[in-house]
């Protein structure tokens, strides 16, 4: 990835932040938009540990973004192509999660979050950034979606609804790009191996989970050139979770 831009929206979180990590030690630069600084900081303090830091750390822009403001994605990715004259990656793993209510229970307040962060976000970034990697005639757009994309388990369904339409509108998205030199897929975690799942789920056996880590691998992989044939596709990266 030496020499290509990767912009990764939600770079701060657990996935974000590997992911980060990774395309920076590949020899990518990497913008990340962020809304509190204070993350934004932890990170580059990590990316300064990395091995080669004084060169890898120059290689991390932040960007204080609202993701779902249409105007300032398109401004953000404007600025981008304008600083570096090209746009090679993009990597959404924003998200949230609700679960444990039964349908008839719902607020419609949780549904229309689920939708805002798992659906509308990726909607925004993605359009902007496929914009221009057309125009540039390469790129490649890969959306972290779930498990819970196929698997459609009791207690979450704004969840579920929301990152099954994800999965849907790449799909559809990667067909539009067929001959741009663009592709667009997605991965499908289940529960990774974060901090903040350690925190919220105590009960889990988190050893046997996927690391963010191992995740950010594949998604390195898929915004490579080894993965120029792979458009369309709804990677799983649960293992045996």
């Amino acid at each position: 990835m030496k020499g290509k831009v990767a912009l990764v929206a939600g770079g701060t979180g657990g996935l974000g932040r590997a992911t980060t990590l990774a395309f920076l030690e590949a020899g990518a630069r990497v913008v990340v938009p962020y809304r509190e600084e204070d993350k934004f900081v932890a990170l580059k303090k990590v990316a300064t540990s990395l091995p080669g830091a004084g060169s890898v750390a120059g290689l991390l822009e932040g960007s204080q973004v609202n993701v779902t403001d249409e105007a300032a994605v398109g401004a953000l990715v404007e600025g981008i192509v304008q600083r570096h004259g090209r746009l090679d990656a993009l990597v959404n793993t924003l998200g949230g999660y609700a679960g444990g209510i039964k349908f008839w229970e719902m607020e419609t307040e949780v549904f229309e979050r689920m939708i805002a962060l798992n659906l509308r976000a990726g909607f925004v970034l993605v359009r902007a950034a496929a914009r221009g990697m057309v125009k540039q005639g390469s790129g490649a757009i890969v959306n972290v979606a779930a498990k819970a994309a196929l698997d459609h388990g009791a207690g979450a369904a704004a969840y579920a609804a929301s990152k099954a339409a994800a999965v849907a509108m790449m799909d559809s998205l990667a067909a539009d790009l067929k001959g741009t030199g663009v592709r667009a897929n997605s991965i499908l975690p289940s529960i990774i191996d974060t901090e903040s799942n350690r925190k919220a789920m105590p009960g889990v056996d988190f050893a046997k989970l996927p690391k963010p880590e191992e995740i950010a691998r594949v998604i390195l992989f898929l915004c490579g050139d080894g993965a120029k044939l792979i458009n369309g596709a709804s990677v799983p990266v649960y293992g045996d979770s």
